[in-house]
């Protein structure tokens, strides 16, 4: 697994190592010693499945400690526009925004506490 950044603190992307032949691809998609190793402390103690239609907004997540999740955010079929926004007052990045497609075809996912 690779791990991309982003121009905002906080939010990541992770490439993994795709084996694909003829009969299709594997992935791993999370390992918490891989994660430790790419400087990813989140360890992630709870999975959710979502299915959208085309055109459907979904997401906007905001929380505040000791609420607040890191969110792992993939997809399994087609693709979708990601985008995080700082909202944290203090931050030297705050109301700026990073975005990206995260598809099926790529295996990347996104990674963050701020990232939604």
């Amino acid at each position: 697994m690779e791990r991309l950044e982003t121009r905002l603190e906080g939010p990541v992307l992770v490439r993994p190592v795709i084996h694909g032949d003829h009969r299709g691809f594997f992935h791993e998609s999370y390992r918490r010693e891989v994660y430790a190793e790419l400087g990813i402390p989140e360890e992630f103690v709870q999975d959710n499945h979502s299915r959208s239609g085309h055109g459907v907004l979904r997401g906007m997540h905001f929380q505040v400690p000791p609420a607040a999740q890191a969110k792992l955010i993939a997809v399994l079929r087609g693709r979708i526009y990601d985008v995080a926004v700082d909202v944290r007052r203090n931050s030297p990045t705050y109301g700026k925004f990073v975005s990206t497609e995260l598809s099926a075809e790529s295996g990347r996912t996104s990674i963050g506490d701020i990232w939604s």
